[in-house]
């Protein structure tokens, strides 16, 4: 990479997985949130052969920065190149190169070059922070994933629920929105808390029963209100989980709305016997995942589809007696 500052960094990996299954899981930009941390949520904006244009939001020092970077895929030689489009801005001169080797049937190389090309990088923060984003750390989730290529189906579970909602959909957005107002009204939520960094991006704590004792789970979540959408992405997940992604989406039609959550969680399965007793197993812990998901879920869409159904109601004025 001709015209690199001297700062560029070089990491490699070794995985126990065929190169194009570590391939594979990298170019899918969509779930990349799935297996790194620091990643909440990744939207492809344009996509033309082997080039796709991505929004990504990921965790920085505690804060949630987004960006868009072209990416430039060679599923041939497994090769893949990242520019930040950013004009005007530090990461404009950033580029990294992610290239995997075959090593054997089942192993691996993962090497990833990236550095600053001279321009505005210099003596700037933030940039080399977002560069670097914990890489070694990153590198050993995307090896743990990866090296569980032949259980990755059993392992990733995805639930969906729909309600269909006889109201404005904008109330039924605010009721999932204002998610601190949610233990007033949600059986299952004993407190939440919000903090905004800025409009529509929210840090959500909410604590749940649990046993003997109580759960507490952290979030993330986008707000896109136009478009009736709120992505989410649990920074601690509950437990048996290895990461938990969502999505709230409102979709009107001339006859209401229909309202839908998405979720996509890893099950994290070293901790199948200490949670659920000896001799349980993977399936077992589907069963008891999706159940439990499911069921929370549901409550949440309900109450969010009744909030929206009494505006209409609280509206419409009383009929008049008949005389």
């Amino acid at each position: 990479m001709a015209g690199e500052r001297d700062g560029r960094a070089v990491h490699r990996i070794q995985v126990a997985a065929p190169a194009g299954v570590v391939y594979a899981v990298l170019a899918d930009a969509a779930n990349l949130p799935l297996y790194f941390a620091p990643s909440v949520h990744v939207e492809q904006l344009d996509a033309d052969g082997g080039c796709e244009r991505l929004r990504m939001w990921f965790l920085v020092g505690g804060r949630l920065e987004s960006w868009t970077s072209w990416r430039t895929l060679d599923p041939v030689e497994r090769r893949i190149e990242i520019r930040p489009e950013a004009p005007g801005s530090p990461l404009e001169s950033m580029r990294g190169v992610v290239s995997i080797r075959d090593r054997g049937p089942h192993a691996s190389e993962l090497e990833l070059r990236y550095g600053f090309a001279d321009g505005p990088a210099a003596g700037h923060l933030w940039p080399g922070r977002v560069a670097d984003l914990n890489i070694r750390t990153q590198l050993t989730q995307l090896k743990r994933f990866a090296e569980h290529w032949s259980r990755l189906d059993d392992l990733v579970l995805n639930c969906e629920d729909s309600v269909r909602v006889q109201g404005p959909a904008e109330a039924a957005y605010d009721f999932l929105y204002r998610a601190g107002d949610w233990p007033a009204h949600v059986a299952h939520i004993s407190a939440a808390q919000v903090s905004e960094q800025a409009p529509g991006i929210q840090h959500l704590t909410l604590r749940t029963p649990a046993g003997d004792g109580v759960h507490t789970s952290e979030s993330v979540r986008i707000c896109f209100p136009h478009a009736g959408r709120i992505v989410h992405k649990q920074t601690t997940p509950a437990p048996l989980l290895a990461a938990h992604t969502g999505e709230w989406s409102l979709t009107e039609d001339e006859h209401g709305a229909t309202l839908t959550s998405r979720q996509t969680v890893v099950l994290c399965e070293e901790d199948i016997p200490a949670l659920l007793g000896e001799g349980s197993d993977l399936a077992d812990a589907r069963r008891q995942v999706h159940a439990a998901l499911t069921r929370d879920c549901r409550e949440l869409l309900t109450l969010a589809k009744q909030h929206a159904e009494s505006s209409v109601r609280m509206l419409v004025p009383p009929s008049r007696p008949v005389c």
